[in-house]
């Protein structure tokens, strides 16, 4: 790949001589050799006990920064990640460093305006509005309990023990629990068949479990669940009152008419939020259709790691470790990064391709502009100015997120 380079750099004698006497000043501080005190060994006694290879390690470091800026500045590189060290030769005289470095790779774009993408009409249909006024009422209902037979919508309260070739399985028993008829929680075919049983009532309910399953001693298992009605609870709605509005929040709503004018405009801005995004992701689809570009393999790996970071975080806010998420799933490290590879590689090609498209375009933010967003977004989110950008990653990622934006507004135009 052209944007691969291998750079060697030669350490002088003179440069390593003097990285090993720092590196024998520093080991020479917690040291200990018989008849002389802690940090008072000669170097001669030192080498003669632990030999100069012993000071290899610690001098390399030392003189790593200073070869690395040689490395880069040899041809004018600008590394995109962290490069690959290679010690080629190292001994009392001298140390050759071998730096493989990564610069950005060369991007062809042959089209990323004009693109033939249509972007969809927002609409709310009568269906939608009555979906979201039954959610809201559903979430006020009162649950009492019923003296009658199960239907669909009924709470039951049941005990169940499951049973596979007439012996009982780990995490199929419980006590007392509500089941929503209808939620689709339990194993196809479970809840379906509690319909019309009443409070008392028992029945072997005989079900197959999933062959996708996450326990594999039970995919595709046929299996016997004995279960104990102990009530029947059913859902009163509210009615559509004052009172049911003031519940909701809307002090100044008193008719239905004017609770769906509201539940038209809330979905409607959220179908173009969601419309919105759909329609940029399809444009940059699109674009990059008609991008080409070798993608450095360790940048790939660079956002999956990101990534990763980002689902265990997202797990930790639910309660869940990435083990248990492991052990629920049935997978392990590896599977996962797998599952995020394509969407990393589509991550790290759109940078690419919106960074080559801001070149073309001479997309600049200026500091009077990121200093605006800094300002909004502060606002935004309840922080100080000070705080967000230290959140953010500095006001350069500030200004790097502008610049893109700019970027996808001269694509959609």
């Amino acid at each position: 790949m052209k944007n691969i380079h291998e750079i060697e750099i030669k350490v002088d004698e003179k440069t390593w001589t003097k990285a090993l006497d720092e590196s024998f000043k520093k080991a020479q501080k917690n040291v200990k050799v018989n008849g002389f005190r802690k940090g008072k060994v000669p170097r001669n006694i030192f080498e003669k006990n632990f030999g100069i290879e012993s000071l290899y390690e610690e001098a390399i470091n030392i003189v790593l920064p200073d070869s690395y800026s040689k490395a880069i500045e040899k041809d004018n590189l600008i590394p995109i990640i962290m490069p690959k060290i290679d010690i080629k030769e190292v001994n009392e005289k001298g140390v050759t460093i071998l730096f493989t470095i990564t610069t950005k790779p060369e991007v062809k774009i042959k089209k990323y305006t004009q693109l033939g993408v249509k972007k969809e009409k927002v609409s709310v249909t009568k269906k939608e509005i009555d979906d979201q006024i039954n959610s809201l009422l559903e979430k006020y209902a009162d649950i009492v309990i019923k003296d009658g037979k199960i239907e669909n919508g009924d709470i039951a309260v049941i005990d169940y023990e499951g049973f596979k070739d007439d012996v009982a399985f780990d995490g199929g028993k419980a006590e007392n629990y509500p089941l929503e008829i209808g939620s689709n929680t339990f194993i196809p075919g479970f809840e379906e068949q509690l319909i019309g049983l009443k409070a008392g009532d028992e029945k072997d309910i005989n079900v197959t479990f999933p062959n996708d399953y996450h326990a594999e001693d039970l995919k595709g298992a046929k299996v016997v669940f004995k279960v104990k009605v102990h009530e029947v609870k059913t859902k009163e709605l509210p009615s559509m009152n004052e009172e049911f509005f003031k519940d909701l929040g809307y002090d100044d709503i008193t008719t239905e008419e004017q609770l769906r004018d509201l539940i038209k405009v809330d979905l409607e801005a959220k179908k173009e939020y969601e419309i919105e995004n759909k329609y940029v992701d399809d444009l940059l689809a699109k674009a990059e259709e008609n991008t080409q570009v070798e993608l450095p393999e360790e940048l790939i790996e660079e956002e999956i790691h990101r990534m990763m970071h980002q689902y265990e975080d997202n797990l930790k806010m639910q309660g869940i470790t990435l083990e248990m998420f492991y052990k629920f799933t049935n997978s392990n490290e590896d599977a996962l990064k797998y599952q995020m590879r394509e969407e990393a590689t589509k991550r790290v090609k759109y940078r690419f391709m919106l960074e080559e498209i801001a070149t073309i375009e001479k997309v600049e933010v200026t500091d009077k502009e990121a200093d605006k967003e800094a300002e909004d977004l502060s606002k935004k989110y309840n922080m100080t100015k000070e705080e967000l950008i230290k959140e953010f990653g500095g006001i350069e990622a500030i200004k790097y997120e502008l610049q893109m934006q700019k970027v996808i507004d001269i694509i959609k135009k």
